[in-house]
Order: structure tokens, then sequence, then C-alpha cells
């Protein structure tokens, strides 16, 4: 890979031209095998109700209940839209963490960044076990860690990815989810660029995949743990993640429901609670660890289906962080120059 370079779909530029990026989200994904069956209780077939207006609330509170919800593999001309609305705004670059697993297509990534100016940088691996085919349990570290490589310096019809990940992971980790792992420490410690990865849903999954990487070769300042908000709400566990020196990642914004349907024991946060956890993590030193996006995967967080869009961040959640004591260093920092220190290829 290219040295002290950011690696787009459309090829290698500074990390200076990358502005304002969104380190994870989602433009192309199919996520129909994290399908969750509603209530016993609700309406029949509420599970493939339509997009009318009497139907949004509840797609919104249960959007992993609803079919359609599940995949954006239909909404091309929809993203491309998504995408201009952010650019008008100010918006630069996005990172496309749809890694094998989610179907991802890289033609219509391409094809987008090139007719909207947005700079998109894909993810090389391999998402969760429940994602992915049965030869993964026969698949060893090294052809794994070959894989990421080739995306990484080869790619797909000369579409290269950027990064390593999103990495999943589920808790307890699936021998298959550890062999990930390691296989993207060692093609990181090859490449020199950065990775990100996704926790299982325990306040213990972040460190104990620390240690896994660390193992592995990984480094660990070149490493991001997404999540964050929907993973540790304990103070003292953060920190010790965060002494770890890996990027700390608030990537859900925007999602605010009543009841996690993936994890219901734990309160998902609002966006304010996470500007809170963030400023604490600022006032203990760690800022120019800080990464913050949507995590766009789904059709209801769309302008187009009612939702928040890519300019959520921009337009609502920024104001409320000067409202609460953050500065606008501290927002350049979260949107433009960390995004670019771990983007770019060591």
């Amino acid at each position: 890979m290219d040295h002290k370079m950011v690696q787009t779909v459309l090829g290698s530029i500074e990390p200076s031209k990358l502005g304002i990026t969104l380190p994870h989200e989602h433009l192309s994904i199919d996520f129909d095998k994290m399908y969750i069956p509603p209530n016993a209780d609700e309406v029949a077939g509420i599970q493939n109700c339509s997009w009318e207006l009497a139907n949004v609330g509840w797609i919104r509170q249960n959007p992993y209940c609803h079919k359609d919800n599940l995949t954006l593999k239909n909404c091309e001309a929809i993203i491309e839209k998504e995408l201009q609305i952010y650019k008008a705004i100010g918006g630069s670059s996005i990172v496309e963490l749809s890694t094998h697993g989610l179907q991802r297509n890289l033609k219509f990534i391409k094809d987008i960044s090139e007719s909207t100016g947005v700079h998109i940088i894909t993810g090389a691996g391999y998402y969760v076990n429940t994602c992915q085919e049965l030869k993964m349990n026969t698949t060893p570290v090294e052809e794994l860690t070959e894989s990421i490589m080739n995306e990484l310096t080869v790619g797909s019809d000369g579409i290269r990815c950027g990064c390593i990940g999103e990495l999943g992971c589920s808790f307890p980790l699936h021998a298959n989810e550890r062999r990930v792992l390691q296989a993207g420490a060692i093609a990181q410690s090859q490449a020199g660029c950065g990775m990100n990865i996704h926790p299982g849903r325990d306040v213990n999954a972040p460190i104990d995949i620390i240690r896994i990487l660390q193992e592995s070769g990984a480094d660990i300042s070149k490493t991001t743990m997404s999540h964050l908000d929907r993973t540790i709400a304990d103070n003292e566990k953060l920190i010790e993640l965060a002494e770890t020196g890996c990027y700390l990642e608030y990537d859900l914004f925007g999602i605010e429901v009543s009841k996690y349907v993936y994890n219901p024991k734990f309160d998902m946060p609002s966006d304010a609670e996470r500007i809170k956890q963030i400023k604490f993590l600022v006032d203990e030193g760690h800022e120019d660890k800080i990464l913050i996006a949507h995590d766009i995967h789904t059709k209801h967080r769309l302008v187009a289906f009612g939702g928040h869009g890519f300019n959520h961040i921009q337009k609502n959640v920024v104001p409320t962080m000067l409202d609460r004591g953050l500065t606008q260093k501290h927002v350049d920092k979260f949107l433009i120059h960390n995004p670019a220190a771990w983007l770019t290829v060591k």
C-alpha cells in the first residue's frame, strides 16, 4: 500500500484531502441474516409492513424486525442522493465498512464516489460468524490473511480497500471470528493500515479482543473499537480500553430506541448521553483517539425514509457538542484530524 497516503476506491489521495470524514457507515449492505422476528403479540405480518407514515414509528423502534428495512441493496439512487446532501453541507469522505458477509457492491460504491465527489474508503475482511458460509469453519488463518491482503493490495476490478474491517465479533467469541482477528492483525502489521473492530455486545468484549490482537502483532494505535455507545457504560472499563491506545468510536449517533433488541439488558444511550461520554474522555485526555459516525445500515435512517441521513452529526450533533463545553478544535479532531490519522497508511 502507498505509505503516508489514504487509499480510496478511486485511488490514493493525501490525508489532507479527506476533510470531514464519517469513519463508520454503510452504503451497500444486506443485513438480512441479522433479522429478529417481532414479538408474538405484534400485529400479524408487521415484519413486512409498507413504508407508510402509520408504520414508521414501529419500524424506528423495531428496526431489525422489519425485513425490508434490513437491506440497502435496492436503494442505489437513494444512496446517491443522500451522499449529495452530505456533500452539500461540507461532508467530504466516508468509510464504508461492509465486509464479507454483508454483500457489498464495490462497483456501485466506486460509481457513486465518481458521481458525487465524496471520497469513499472501503474495508477488507469478514463480518460476524452468523453471516459467513460454512467453509469458514475450516479456513485457516493463513488463507484469511492472504484474502485480506489481496483486498488491500490488488483489490477487485482494480478497486482496493483502504483499511481492514469492520471485523465482526460475537460474544462469546466464535472460533472463526478469533481466526479473522488473528488474520487481520497479521495483515495490518504487513500493510500498515488502520483496522476497525465490531466487538461483541458485552462490556468485557473490547478489552478481550485487544489482547488477542496484541498477541497476533496488531498495531493497537491504528485500531478502532467500534460501537462503544452500545457496549460500555462503565467509565472505569472505558478508561481501561482507552489506555490501550486504540481509537474509541461512538458511531451510533441518531439511534435512540427504548429497547435495544440485540441486548435488551443494555440501555442504548441518547445522542446527549453519547456526547456526555465523549466529553468525559476528552476531560481524561483522550481527545486524539475519538471517532464519531452514524453506522447507517438500514433504510429507516435515510432521509428518504424519514430518517436523519448522513448529515445528522454536522447539523444536529455538533451544535449540541459546542453547547456542552466541547470546542470547535475538539470537533475538528473528531471529524477531520483523527479519521485522517487512522486512515493514513504508515
